[in-house]
């Protein structure tokens, strides 16, 4: 079976550096509800990355459930962010590395 991640680049928005606390919060609400559910596989912030502001990667069925997980993060519904979103082949010992 295929392994599958998917990764969310967030990238900042004009109104980025106008963020505040409370839309912190949401993200971070956001996180904890996909962790709980599993579907967090990995997420933190870049540094030194000028336009980016993190990645989140996720652990989903299908492209269109993390895509769905992408429109629902609170500094993309609220105009902070913009996202793309890429489809991640995991290559491991298990699978040979992809050979």
């Amino acid at each position: 079976m295929e392994n599958l991640l998917y990764v969310m680049m967030i990238e900042k928005s004009k109104s980025y550096n106008k963020l505040n606390r409370e839309t912190i919060a949401k993200h971070v609400e956001h996180l904890k509800t996909l962790d709980e559910t599993g579907k967090l596989f990995l997420c933190g912030p870049f540094k030194g990355y000028p336009g980016m502001a993190g990645m989140v990667i996720l652990k989903t069925d299908s492209h269109e459930e993390a895509e769905e997980i992408c429109k629902a993060e609170p500094l993309v519904v609220l105009g902070y962010a913009t996202y793309k979103l890429s489809t991640l082949q995991v290559a491991n010992s298990e699978n040979g590395y992809l050979l």
